[in-house]
């Protein structure tokens, strides 16, 4: 089977797991509520009214994390793998077409998540968004669907390693939303290389220290990188 038909195949299951569905539609939600929040409380002296706009990614990004653990973590269950390589023998390509069809919603949901996120805090900002110029709010807002949809891939990478989706939410949810910030206020300017906080410099209009906007999303495209790699390795040498 070539390339194509195994992105098809890959798709049609996408297309019929419901919890994926449910991942999207949450992505969107959350996201959108937390900055529509967050636009709304403007007393905060010296605000990033473009981080303020779309905060709701921070939340938010833990559903794109479960789509990208679900959708490959649906393999591991009921022996799919093993029905998804006799079709597909070529376990590089099967793998490269599974985390294609991940970043084909990822990334449509990201985008549609960022505007909805970025109009609704926009919004409740008001007069403090004056001066948010066009690029920025351009730059931000793909910025923060690229990070989404870069996120999910992560989570679908390391899925293929840990062959849990379990597993791996249980190490990403409290790594993103805890470890990332503790080891940041303990470790100093070492942590502007982690995954979550580099990915994040996209959706800030003023950032300090190494890394600017696009190399912070380079570095988390790294580590995203690192573990579909890691992914592929495992899904070509472990047993299906």
């Amino acid at each position: 089977m070539g390339f194509a038909p195994a992105l098809h195949a890959e798709w049609l299951k996408i297309r019929t797991l419901r919890s994926l569905y449910g991942a999207l539609l949450a992505l969107v939600a959350v996201t959108t509520a937390f900055s529509a929040l967050a636009g709304a409380d403007t007393a905060e002296p010296g605000l990033d009214p473009l981080a303020t706009a779309l905060s709701g990614i921070l939340p938010g990004q833990i559903a794109a994390i479960s789509f990208g653990a679900l959708a490959v973590s649906a393999e591991y269950r009921g022996g799919a793998l093993g029905l998804s390589l006799s079709a597909v023998p070529r376990r590089g390509q099967w793998f490269a077409a599974k985390t294609t069809a991940v970043a084909g919603p990822a990334l449509a949901g990201g985008l549609l998540t960022a505007c909805a996120a970025f109009a609704a805090g926009r919004a409740g900002l008001g007069d403090a968004a004056d001066g948010l110029g066009a690029g920025e709010q351009a730059r931000g807002i793909v910025g923060a669907a690229l990070y989404l949809t870069l996120m999910a891939l992560f989570a679908a990478g390391l899925t293929a390693v840990l062959r849990s989706g379990v597993a791996t939410l249980s190490l990403l949810i409290p790594f993103v939303l805890v470890v990332s910030f503790v080891i940041g206020d303990a470790a100093g300017g070492v942590t502007e290389f982690l995954p979550d906080r580099a990915g994040l410099l996209a959706i800030q209009e003023h950032h300090d220290g190494t890394l600017g906007p696009w190399s912070g999303l380079a570095v988390t495209a790294l580590w995203t990188a690192a573990a579909l790699t890691a992914g592929a390795w495992s899904v070509r040498r472990r047993d299906a």
